[in-house]
């Protein structure tokens, strides 16, 4: 029986939900295969997780309880992963496929001779036995199906939302500690600080279940206040395009597109967004696409679910009151 190790992303010592649907679906293929779900948490807070990480899943749990882990960069946990995957014997490893975590499993594929699958959108398993990942290439203009050469351990990186975050009723894994020593390079540079950016208590675009966006469509900065009251009665995140961050209506962090962040939320809201390509790779793979625009031949009609051909100014107010009236 083979074990099947998901990298856990965690802050404040609560698991991302990403984390949280990869274990999810390491569980559902595990099922079929007889393997076991194995968690790694590095850095401090395990213990308070444990229970969380097994009734999503995790059937054991690596831990390395240091503040090493985040108080050098990135090699510390490249280090501590290579010593869960030497104590488990897997042969696969499921990520986030978030910028900092794709950095680590790259740099630990480097060195064990693995290979690496990121952004993936959907998984099965293979005539072979191993997984074939389902992912979006070129924009989105393409889909691919790709598996991992069988002589090669397989790091697998899942976007957000590929799959549902389901509890089981398992209780607390078994843990095991890991014995991590440093070398000297992963000592070699310190993070000195963190600064952590205020969100309004609104979730991140890239773990929403649901995302509102606005573009130069919405004219100037101040009618991103339409977005933000819409984003509030759903309790999604906020997110705008590149036309937008560009002009300065809207910080650049919460750009999406292919030159910002990817996302694929549940429901996705996009107002005054024409739909051009660039913006169409980082949010298409979302689950339902609407758009709010005024130009019937806008580009992201193509893609849409729902599409409402109209004024914002209009259209997102009333559906701000419409479900605020719904909301009681």
């Amino acid at each position: 029986m083979a074990e099947v190790l998901v990298l856990i992303d965690h802050a404040d010592g609560e698991p991302r939900k990403l984390s949280l649907q990869l274990l999810t679906a390491a569980k559902q293929l595990a099922e079929d295969s007889g393997d076991t779900v194995a968690a790694v948490w590095l850095g401090p807070g395990a213990s308070d997780a444990a229970e969380r990480l097994g009734s999503f899943g995790a059937d054991k749990l690596y831990h390395w309880d240091s503040d090493d882990a985040y108080g050098y960069v990135t090699l510390p946990q490249v280090e501590a992963l290579e010593a869960a995957l030497e104590a488990s014997g897997a042969d696969t490893l499921f990520f986030a496929s978030s910028n900092h975590v794709k950095d680590v499993a790259a740099r630990l594929a480097i060195r064990v001779g693995a290979g690496v699958i990121t952004d993936v959108t959907g998984l099965a398993p293979g005539d072979d036995g191993r997984l074939v990942a389902t992912k979006e290439v070129f924009g989105g203009e393409k889909i691919t199906e790709s598996s991992v050469a069988a002589d090669a351990k397989q790091f697998i990186g899942i976007a957000s939302n590929a799959f549902a975050a389901e509890e089981d009723g398992s209780g607390a894994p078994e843990t095991v500690a890991l014995d991590v020593e440093l070398s000297e390079a992963a000592t070699a540079a310190t993070v000195v600080s963190v600064e952590k950016v205020a969100s309004a208590d609104r979730p991140d675009i890239g773990e929403a279940a649901i995302v509102v966006a606005g573009g130069r469509g919405l004219g100037d900065e101040s009618k991103f206040g339409l977005m933000e009251q819409l984003a509030d009665v759903l309790g999604a995140g906020v997110g705008a395009s590149r036309a937008a961050t560009d002009a300065g209506w809207y910080p650049h962090r919460y750009q999406i597109g292919q030159t910002g962040r990817t996302i694929s939320p549940m429901l996705y809201i996009g107002a005054g967004i024409s739909g051009a390509i660039q913006h169409r790779a980082g949010m298409q793979t979302s689950q339902h696409i609407v758009a709010i625009n005024k130009d019937p031949e806008a580009p992201i009609f193509q893609i849409a679910d729902f599409g409402v051909v109209g004024d914002l100014n209009q259209v997102v107010p009333k559906l701000t009151e419409e479900l605020t009236s719904r909301k009681g």
